[in-house]
């Protein structure tokens, strides 16, 4: 029996070697910390020093903060946030991720980034407050033509359907700081006018918020919206020093719109968990005058989205 000349060789393996795996997941890793070291240094010099409650200063040789000044507002060690923002070999907490956010006054979009370039899991309270499944997005389309969002406890406005949108003013277009109810009723002109009842809508807002604040009081951002109001805002200042609290209720409010008229709106709060403060917020009529006014409404608001 003959036997071939050169036995059968095998297929060769295309997938790269242990030590090449290893030094491609080194690189990765290398690239991942280098991004994440300069996100930080980027956000922690847009802020101004005033925004975190601190002081201003007169000489800084660089623009925002001071890396000790955000590892003490974050509550973390001077040398652990130096590493990170180093792109050290350092691991990060989730928990540490969520304080180190929040003294960044990061937007939601802000802090997935962060968290992704961390390879770190985003479970935090805030992490769930600030995050909108797509699936609620839908239910306020549903909602059509009656106006609804969705706002956390801070009052930020996390998304809202086109009549919301019709109803309030442009919002798409403003900086995630600024799509604040509390922020807007204040600094807005169009609002002022818009809201009939505004001296009882503001106060109970004020007392509202003052009363959520109890739970976040060392939280930069929400004693960085306090802060922007008391400079924006005498009115706010007034109400502030007050100390007034007051828990959310289903009101009935009025509103005066340009495009359409009066309305008198069944103002609902419905918790997506209490505990956190996150709750959709529905605008019903209060009438039939209403009702029509509001298909009125959210038939130009299709129109402007076309």
């Amino acid at each position: 029996m003959s036997t071939p000349a050169t036995a059968a060789r095998p297929a060769a393996d295309s997938r790269p070697a242990p030590d090449g795996r290893r030094a491609a997941a080194r690189h990765d890793l290398l690239l991942r910390r280098r991004e994440l070291a300069g996100f930080l240094r980027s956000r922690r010099e847009r802020i101004a020093p005033e925004q975190v409650g601190l002081p201003p200063a007169a000489r800084r040789r660089t623009p925002g903060l001071r890396r000790e000044e955000v590892a003490t507002l974050a509550g973390v060690g001077v040398t652990w946030y130096t590493w990170l923002e180093q792109g050290r070999d350092i691991n990060a907490s989730p928990q540490v991720l969520d304080a180190v956010a929040r003294t960044l006054l990061l937007d939601p979009h802000e802090r997935e980034h962060l968290f992704r370039l961390a390879d770190a899991p985003d479970g935090t309270a805030e992490g769930d407050c600030q995050a909108v499944p797509p699936v609620l997005q839908l239910l306020l389309d549903q909602l059509e033509p009656y106006p609804a969002c969705v706002r956390n406890a801070r009052y930020d406005i996390l998304s809202y359907n086109a009549t919301y949108e019709r109803l309030m003013g442009p919002l798409s277009d403003l900086p995630f700081e600024e799509r604040n109810s509390l922020w807007r009723i204040f600094t807005s002109p169009a609002h002022r006018v818009a809201i009939i009842d505004w001296p009882d809508a503001t106060r109970r807002m004020v007392a509202e918020y003052r009363a959520a604040m109890a739970d976040h009081v060392a939280e930069p951002a929400w004693k960085c919206l306090v802060s922007r109001l008391l400079k924006a805002s005498p009115e706010f200042a007034e109400l502030w020093e007050r100390h007034e609290v007051a828990a959310p209720e289903n009101l009935t409010k009025r509103y005066l719109h340009q495009e359409v008229g009066l309305l008198r709106l069944n103002y609902t709060h419905l918790w997506l968990g209490q505990r956190l403060g996150t709750r959709m917020v529905t605008y019903t009529p209060a009438d039939e005058e209403t009702s029509a006014r509001l298909r009125e409404l959210s038939r130009r608001a299709a129109e402007a989205r076309l």
